[in-house]
């Protein structure tokens, strides 16, 4: 038994010192002996004992001790070798019976592979490459295996590891932390001749061990505000800097202080929270600080890298001052006229406080109902009117104004210099003012109808100055009922008022001095007009009677109301003005009556239409009554009443309105007739004041719009006139043309048309008082609304023309002859006659 126990001793501290070689590479305590491994990893102990027995704290340091002490150091290593030899024997004994040991804290399979720690240090300096980080060892290495690494960093081309015959890993380049941190590794054995592997792979990590290559870094600008008056210790803001270093060790580790202002503030070193240090801060005082803020690594330690970095902090203002006046005295003029509101002056006040905690209050001192003060966009005192001044009254006043403030801090800044009182003076100018009704406004009640007495009353207006002037009274406007004695300001109905017309009249009445500078004071007049009894009740709501067909005797047809446009709410009474064989009627006692079918014999073929006539009466006085006629239709409905459709009846005769229109018409037609037949008589009294019969007249005027048939024809000119001047005697030269311009006769009829054609030539040749007139037709008179213009051909030019006429040819031969005249058809000589 001691035997098997020994053997599982040794077995399970062979097991413990290959795990606890690994953990020391892995924690970075390689190098430590036992007594090292006794103080690190106490835990471990437990471990030897199989049976997993609980060890008190004094019995486990009473084990550390004994380990740590020589001799019993001696004692585990001669009980290590026998258990080793023991060990030995089993294993050659039972090579393939797998041994293994489990263990409350760790579950692994027995390994061959032995190696030292692996670590390794960034930023080597390329002259110091390559440089080893360890050591691979296994139980199957002799003169003919060979070791292999692959993995992370091992490419074959730009190895970061290697390893060389003897095991011994190396570093082959310059590590960087940051970008990696570590690298996965797996180591191989071989044989050389088999090239066989002869045991497992097994997998290792090298660490990268940190140095201290990089400065912390503030990755922002800092800003923060904080209330005046704050209490020590409270939070403005934090600042963060950052070290791209290893966090869990010193390299990354930042410590923060302050550079300056450190009575007004701290800052915790290892957060970065800056507080408040001085409960005072004053913004009047100071209203931003500018704070350095000193970051560095390796705190406590030298060597650490640092940064810094600029912190604001603004003062947020409180109201902690009290608004005072500037001066203890002001002094103001006003005119007497000057309206309420009016800003007589301002009243000034200081508070160090920013403009939203600036927040003063005003209290006038006597006169308050005359004066009050209210705060302007600056939030000063503004000294304003209530109401208006009277120099006649009070020409001076004196008062005083306070100033407080709600919502102060306690103990104000300017506690005991603040000036809260003032002296306000006012002056008041006298000014010549307009004169001053009696009332703001005069109203007056009027009964409409007939005038029984046309004096309503008066209006009554002074001189508000000393000097006393009389006053003139006037109306303005064309729509008042009323007159006003400008003496006396009496006023006068001037016709009769109607309630339902108007009911409210206002009236602008004017007075003015009687005065060099005659100024003028205005008042309304308001005449409400009272209501009499004077309209007749009209019938309402008569759409809504009608008869079904299928309505039986005393079925109510309808509802029927009434309406006055006096101010009478009644009651109005309904009654028969004819008695009905086919109807009743029934008053509600309600302004409503109801009318109920008496006959059932009533249908839609019924030709005569359905009428009641209702007389209404109103409870006025005196008391109106007015006779409706009520027109009933039959209807065709259904279930409940609801109409289908009705008979329509034809209404003969013509109304009112359409007779109008037509009268109108028949005007407007004979007034047309007449005006057209005074224009021809017009006409044809021009004509013969010209002193030629109207026949020959007509002979020689030509419509200027007909532009005619060509040669051939004859009837826009008689060619005959051309001869009729020989026979006449009647015509005589006029020094200007009338209505028609008049042809001269020549002065013997010789029967030629061509000696007549010169007669008149020579005769408009030597006539200096008359229109040249160069053709024997007359056209230098169109008349004074003529669209032509002047049809004489001596403005024209005929020589040397430039008009192209070819296209004369193509229209026809009636114009044969006239685009011979103009050279057509190849002829560049003009045609004679």
């Amino acid at each position: 038994e001691v035997s098997r126990g020994a053997a599982r001793f040794a077995d399970r501290w062979t097991e413990l010192d290959s795990e606890l070689v690994q953990v020391h590479a892995e924690l970075g305590w390689a190098g430590l002996g036992w007594a090292g491994l006794g103080e690190q990893l106490e835990f471990k102990l437990t471990d030897i004992f199989p049976s997993g027995l609980e060890q008190k704290p004094a019995q486990l340091e009473a084990l550390r001790q004994r380990m740590i002490h020589p001799v019993w150091r001696q004692m585990a290593w001669t009980l290590l070798w026998a258990g080793f030899l023991v060990l030995q024997f089993i294993l050659s004994a039972a090579e393939d019976v797998k041994v293994v040991q489990h263990s409350p804290v760790l579950h692994r399979q027995k390994r061959e592979w032995r190696f030292n720690t692996l670590l390794a240090s960034e930023e080597i300096a390329p002259q110091n490459l390559p440089q080893q980080i360890g050591q691979l060892e296994n139980t199957h290495a002799g003169s003919n295996t060979q070791f292999k690494i692959s993995g992370e960093g091992v490419d074959g081309v730009n190895d970061l590891f290697k390893v060389n015959e003897a095991g011994q890993i190396m570093v082959m380049a310059t590590l960087d932390r940051e970008k990696k941190s570590s690298y996965k590794l797996k180591a191989h054995i071989f044989n050389t001749h088999t090239k066989q592997p002869l045991d497992e792979d097994i997998e290792f990590t090298v660490k990268v061990q940190d140095v201290n290559d990089h400065s912390p870094v503030f990755s922002d600008t800092y800003t923060g505000s904080i209330r005046e008056r704050s209490r020590k210790g409270a939070a403005v803001l934090t600042v963060r800097a950052t070290d791209e270093d290893d966090s869990t060790s010193p390299n990354g580790n930042i410590a923060y202080k302050l550079l300056n202002g450190t009575q007004y503030f701290s800052i915790n070193s290892n957060t970065g929270e800056i507080s408040v240090q001085d409960a005072k801060l004053d913004r009047e005082t100071q209203s931003q600080y500018k704070l350095i803020v000193h970051a560095s690594d390796l705190p406590g330690l030298p060597g650490g890298l640092s940064t810094t970095t600029i912190v604001t902090i603004n003062i947020i203002d409180i109201n902690d001052n009290m608004a005072s006046f500037k001066k203890g005295t002001f002094s103001f003029s006003v005119r007497e006229n000057e309206q309420p509101q009016f800003t007589v002056g301002m009243l000034p006040v200081e508070d160090q406080d920013e403009k939203q905690n600036k927040n003063p209050i005003f209290t006038v001192k006597n006169f308050n109902d005359v004066f009050y003060v209210e705060q302007d966009q600056q939030n000063d005192g503004a000294l304003k009117l209530i109401k208006s001044l009277d120099y006649e009254t009070n020409s001076t006043y004196s008062f005083k104004v306070e100033v407080g403030e709600d919502g102060v801090a306690e103990l104000p800044d300017n506690q005991g210099s603040k000036l809260t009182t003032a002296q306000v003076y006012i002056t008041v100018i006298d000014v010549d003012e307009p004169p001053v009704f009696s009332k703001a406004e005069y109203t007056f009640n009027v009964q409409e109808g007939p005038i029984r007495n046309k004096v309503i009353g008066s209006v009554s207006a002074r001189d508000p100055d000393r000097t006393n002037y009389k006053m003139k009274y006037s109306i303005r406007g064309l729509n008042c009922p009323l007159e006003i004695d400008e003496n006396t300001g009496q006023l006068v109905l001037k016709k009769e008022l109607d309630r339902e017309t108007e009911a409210t009249h206002l009236c602008d009445v004017t007075a003015q001095e009687m005065s060099p500078s005659a100024l003028k004071g205005y008042v309304i007049v308001k005449i409400k007009v009272l209501d009499v009894n004077d309209n007749q009740p009209e019938l309402t709501n008569k759409s809504n009677i009608y008869i079904c067909e299928n309505d039986k005797n005393g079925t109510i047809i309808g509802t029927i109301g009434a309406a006055d446009k006096d101010e009478n709410p009644g009651p109005f009474r309904f009654i028969l003005a004819k008695r009905s064989s086919n109807f009743s009627l029934h008053d509600n006692l309600n302004n409503t009556a109801t009318v109920v079918l008496t006959h059932r014999d009533l249908s839609m073929d019924t030709l005569e239409e359905n009428f009641l006539e209702i007389e209404i009466s109103d409870g006025g006085t005196p008391v109106q009554k007015s006779i409706s006629q009520l027109h009933i239709r039959v209807c065709k409905c259904r279930k409940g009443r609801q109409i289908d459709y009705c008979r329509v009846y034809a209404h003969t005769g013509v109304s009112i309105s359409a007779l109008i229109a037509i009268l109108l018409c028949i005007v407007t037609i004979l007034v047309i007739v007449i005006l057209f037949v005074l224009r021809k008589r017009y006409q044809k009294q021009n004509l013969v004041t010209l002193g030629k019969p109207v026949g020959e007249i007509h002979e020689q005027l030509v419509t200027y719009d007909e532009e005619g048939g060509g040669e051939m024809d004859t009837n826009g000119y008689d060619v005959s006139i051309l001869s009729s001047a020989c026979h006449s005697s009647s015509l005589r030269p006029t020094p200007a043309p009338a209505v028609y311009a008049v042809a001269k006769k020549p002065p013997a009829c010789k029967g030629d048309m061509a000696m007549m054609i010169e007669v008149k030539k020579d005769e408009a040749d030597h006539d200096r008082d008359g229109i040249p007139y160069d053709t024997l037709h007359i056209y230098g008179y169109e008349g004074t609304e003529s669209l032509a213009g002047s049809l004489s051909s001596l403005d024209s030019s005929s020589v040397a023309s430039n008009l192209d006429y070819d296209f004369l040819s193509d229209w026809g031969p009636r114009f044969r002859t006239l685009a011979q005249l103009y050279g057509v058809d190849g002829s560049d000589s003009d045609s004679s006659y």
